[in-house]
């Protein structure tokens, strides 16, 4: 099947952007890979060290003949979905014997739970985490012993942390091992439409708590198709989980074969064997957007028009949120998962999942399908499933045809023609909607605006009855330099609930909203911010604002506002407490959200 030619002239537009970045850093990963083995390197003392704890591995580590496999972990167990990893290392340890190699836990980096700080101060920390999980890799990978590595992670800053810290040494083979999503739990349209209740006063604490827990039960990824679930797809349409690993659930026998098979996968990759994959030569434009494809055909995450930017620039590769929308308007909508349906992961994954996903997609010609991959060469090994048969792993083809149209369809008839994220532009900034869940009628709002400076005066506005009839609401000082971009999902069962009453109502903001972002139209991470000076921050109550998802719009209709000076920020009360005076550095560092809210550069030497 022929490449659409958007597709191809996007990446090539890719290339011709990124060619000086990117010859950069290929140049310094052959450098990388043409020192060898690097334990060898080491002196008598330093390897003593590597190897002291290492028990009955410690003759086949210093004899530096097996494959040695660097594990990077981001178990906790505060997490569901990280904490089937308490049991991996063992697992993996066990695995790498079997294979004639040898592994050990390299590191562990920090991972938290968007789910947990939602609307508190600790989301504040959300998105410089993931920076922080780049940095705590690259120091656990800095010893210098290991021949390839395989990355435990999962939600939502986690995987992309990891991802620029896998770029960082891509000379090394690297896959990813999911965990996996928990059972279907309550279904996640009642646990919403409790939480519209408890948000309006008609139910108690009591009963949103019984919902809540209902829903989220046990080990495992939050079965809603947010940011984990999102990063799980990119990590197969990327090449770099094993075909079909994404959504099998934690603590059964086909998720233990899967982590094994990859960890044993890892080590064939490596310099030492004849099929040395290196993940620099996996991650590069191509890879890069085919995950974009992923991202706009299944409805997925907002904020990975943040990650994806971030993640690509660690390797020289320069995306813009124009290559978003221009490859969203030729990719068709094929999945229909909570919030943009009432189906969860699970659900999807029986219908034929992210396999037949990428099957549908490749006959579109929608993707580029000799991308390099942990399994070998080619994105086809993706549309099979692994199956065990008589305790065996092997992988068989998927789904020729969904098995659920109301949840998957075939890109010759999606839901949808065009897929899930629109970039606006115009005399407010620049932002990027999702617009998969939200219905036709709700795609433009033309409207007064009522500004808050944070969520909490949006809340109590609501609560006080002044949100009434068609309005935006503004949400700015919200951006990565003011504090940190968080989420403003907690907002949203307040939106909801004046959509419902048959407002016409739009969020604006230069925070971010959510990997669940949902029925109400929300213009996010607007640029520039309002600390920079931006049009946000020159608005005032009542401006009669245009947000224009159809258009790719995002219109101040007042005259006069850009000759205001902009509203100063508040008195300051992001500096300090949990944790977020340790941050004043990556605040005053952090590049725009339309350059990845990163606290790196492009890595090309500049």
């Amino acid at each position: 099947m022929t490449v659409h030619p958007t597709i191809v002239d996007v990446t090539e537009r890719i290339v011709a952007r990124s060619r000086t970045s990117r010859s950069a850093y290929l140049a310094r990963m052959r450098a990388a890979r043409d020192q060898g083995p690097a334990r060898a390197h080491l002196s008598c003392s330093g390897q003593a060290h590597a190897y002291a704890g290492a028990g009955a591995d410690q003759a086949a580590l210093a004899t530096g003949h097996a494959g040695n496999l660097g594990i990077v972990t981001a178990y906790n167990d505060m997490l569901s979905a990280h904490q089937p990893f308490e049991q991996f290392p063992e697992m993996i340890r066990k695995a790498a014997r079997d294979a004639g190699g040898t592994a050990q836990v390299a590191g562990g980096v920090p991972a938290m739970c968007d789910g947990v700080t939602q609307g508190a101060p600790g989301m504040e920390l959300s998105l410089f985490s993931r920076d922080v999980i780049a940095m705590a890799a690259g120091i656990a990978l800095s010893h210098n012993v290991f021949d390839a590595a395989v990355f435990l992670g999962v939600c939502d800053k986690i995987v992309p942390g990891l991802v620029i810290a896998a770029q960082s040494f891509g000379h090394l083979p690297v896959v990813f091992l999911p965990a996996g999503p928990m059972t279907s739990g309550l279904p996640n349209d009642e646990k919403a439409k409790v939480r519209q209740q408890f948000a309006a006063g008609e139910v108690g604490r009591d009963e949103l708590m019984a919902a809540e827990m209902a829903s989220y039960h046990g080990p495992g990824t939050c079965t809603f198709y947010g940011t984990a679930n999102s990063n799980q797809m990119l990590m197969e349409f990327m090449g770099l989980h094993l075909p079909g690993a994404s959504f099998v659930n934690p603590g059964t026998p086909l998720r233990e074969a899967l982590t094994r098979a990859g960890a044993q996968r890892a080590l064939m990759l490596s310099a030492l064997g004849n099929e040395y994959t290196p993940v620099c030569r996996i991650l590069d434009e191509r890879a890069f957007v085919n995950g974009i494809v992923g991202l706009n055909a299944t409805g997925g995450s907002t904020n990975h028009l943040i990650h994806l930017v971030a993640m690509a620039r660690a390797g020289g590769i320069v995306l813009d949120w124009q290559d978003f929308s221009d490859l969203s308007a030729v990719t068709p909508l094929v999945a229909r998962v909570y919030p943009n349906g009432l189906a969860d992961v699970n659900h999807f994954h029986a219908a034929g999942g992210l396999g037949y996903t990428i099957g549908t997609l490749l006959e579109a010609g929608l993707l580029h399908p000799d991308t390099e991959t942990v399994a070998g060469p080619g994105l086809h090994r993706y549309t099979e499933e692994p199956k065990l048969i008589g305790g065996d792993l092997t992988w068989q083809p998927g789904a020729g045809e969904s098995l659920n149209d109301r949840i998957l369809r075939p890109a010759s008839d999606p839901f949808q023609p065009s897929g899930g994220l629109k970039r606006l532009t115009g005399s407010l900034g620049t932002a990027v909607m999702k617009v998969s869940a939200v219905a036709p009628e709700h795609h433009v709002v033309e409207a007064p605006a009522r500004i808050f400076d944070d969520q909490e005066g949006v809340k109590s506005a609501f609560h006080a009855g002044e949100l009434t009839g068609d309005l935006v609401v503004v949400v700015r000082f919200q951006g990565p330099r003011a504090n940190g971009m968080p989420e403003l999902h907690s907002l949203t069962p307040i939106l909801s609930i004046l959509q419902g009453r048959g407002q016409k109502v739009a969020l604006v903001t230069d925070g971010r909203m959510s990997g669940a972002s949902g029925k109400v139209p929300a213009a996010i991470h607007v640029c520039p911010e309002a600390l920079e000076g931006g049009p946000i921050a020159r608005l005032r109550d009542g401006d009669l604002l245009r947000v224009d998802a159809v258009a790719g719009r995002l219109e101040i209709l007042t005259d006069g506002v850009m000759e205001r000076a902009p509203a100063p920020a508040g008195p300051c009360a992001h500096g300090a407490g949990m944790g977020r005076e340790l941050f004043a550095v990556f605040r005053n560092a952090v590049s725009p959200a339309t350059a990845g809210a990163t606290v790196f550069g492009v890595f090309d030497g500049d």
